[in-house]
């Protein structure tokens, strides 16, 4: 991939950027202004978080998504722009101008994301001027996806190729995230591009399904943000269009891409030091059996249990029952790497040793059978470290 860029700037015709503001400190410290531009319009589809706060820069894109089209991108890190009134709304709007200004494209045609901390007035002078300094260019997907980072321990970028119809199209994108992380539509920020041709309304069809099971099947601490957003532009530069018969297979791989970088974000939660992925099976439905999947990784008495390598097995199940699915405990089974702790309703004694072992591994797989129908499901959750509390002890200071 030399020849080319990565993440964002994978698909052909994107370009990004970005600069050093000083959103959070007044310092100029830290990329924290990041730009995403394709060379011709786009169709465009997003999700925004479900939380009834809502960041002013998630009502600003939905907004400007109405028309189904966007063709740029701005982002800051460090402030969140959230809780902040009708002036953060202002100064969302004020992004988008400025980013508009500086690429000679409308204001609705640009997306607005901010990540950072809650309730503290967007320094929007510092913002502008951080954006003035961004030069887009396709080796600028390194630079993006650091500057969209808070407490993200590393970039998080994915790219993927798929061949259609007439040829192959490219799908990559970028996300952040690390803390504050039980998305209901994406997760924290996340980017995708593709060079593919696609009617909005079809993208936004596609987009919600890929979201469905990854962005939407981790957690980190179970707590949804205010700023949560997904984003795809779809430019066409490949000349080739999705048509409804490569649908499913376009679907597929936007999917994997999204799911690489879910996963990166849960190998990434605040202090985490464990993955581990519950898959569950044997559900009334599909959707019971995400609910019991996600109950699961984010019940803090399993995710210490996993820290501390502790083979109390029952706290799985325990969790899949209150999740609101229906589960019947003298059906289900819950297997813990390969060793059967549970069986058909029936405890089998298992050898906590090797129970241990397999907590101490930093990818574990649970699985639970609950036996009364075909749903299933996976999540991927993260241990709850201290670390975990002495990072959001001290985030503002």
């Amino acid at each position: 991939m030399s020849d080319r860029g990565r993440g964002v700037t994978f698909a052909r015709g994107f370009t990004a950027g970005a600069a050093m503001a000083g959103v959070k400190t007044g310092r100029s410290e830290r990329l924290d202004v990041a730009l995403i531009v394709s060379d011709r319009p786009c169709a465009a589809a997003g999700v925004f978080t479900q939380n009834t706060v809502i960041a002013a820069p998630c009502l600003v894109t939905r907004k400007h998504l109405q028309s189904g089209a966007l063709r740029a991108i701005v982002v800051n890190s460090g402030n969140a722009n959230a809780t902040t009134g009708a002036q953060g709304e202002r100064d969302a709007e004020a992004m988008a101008a400025a980013a508009a200004e500086k690429l000679g494209i409308a204001a609705n045609e640009v997306g607005v994301a901010s990540t950072g901390v809650i309730g503290v007035p967007l320094p929007i002078d510092r913002v502008k001027a951080g954006l003035a300094k961004v030069e887009p260019t396709v080796a600028g997907w390194d630079d993006a996806s650091r500057a969209i980072m808070t407490t993200d321990t590393k970039p998080k970028v994915a790219e993927r190729e798929v061949a259609i119809g007439q040829g192959i199209v490219r799908i990559g994108g970028i996300c952040k995230g690390a803390g504050m992380i039980h998305p209901d539509m994406a997760t924290m920020l996340a980017f995708v591009t593709t060079d593919a041709k696609i009617e909005a309304a079809a993208l936004r069809e596609m987009l919600t399904d890929a979201a469905r099971d990854t962005f939407n099947a981790v957690s980190v601490d179970g707590d949804t943000s205010t700023n949560d957003t997904l984003l795809i532009l779809a430019n066409g530069a490949s000349g080739i269009a999705v048509e409804p018969s490569d649908r499913e297979r376009f679907v597929g791989v936007l999917t994997q891409v999204c799911e690489d970088l879910a996963r990166m974000i849960v190998a990434d939660g605040e202090g985490a030091t464990k993955v581990f992925e519950v898959v569950v099976r044997g559900a009334r439905s599909d959707e019971d059996a995400r609910r019991a999947a996600r109950t699961v990784t984010t019940s803090n008495l399993v995710k210490t249990a996993i820290h501390g390598a502790d083979p109390n097995w029952g706290r799985i199940l325990a969790a899949a029952g209150r999740s609101g699915a229906f589960v019947d405990a003298g059906r289900a089974s819950v297997t813990v790497g390969d060793i059967v702790v549970f069986k058909a309703g029936t405890p089998q004694k298992p050898d906590l040793d090797a129970v241990r072992r397999v907590f101490s591994e930093p990818q574990i797989a649970i699985d639970i059978d609950l036996g009364v129908g075909n749903g299933k499901a996976r999540a991927w959750g993260c241990d709850l470290s201290a670390e975990y509390v002495h990072i959001n002890a001290d985030y503002t200071t």
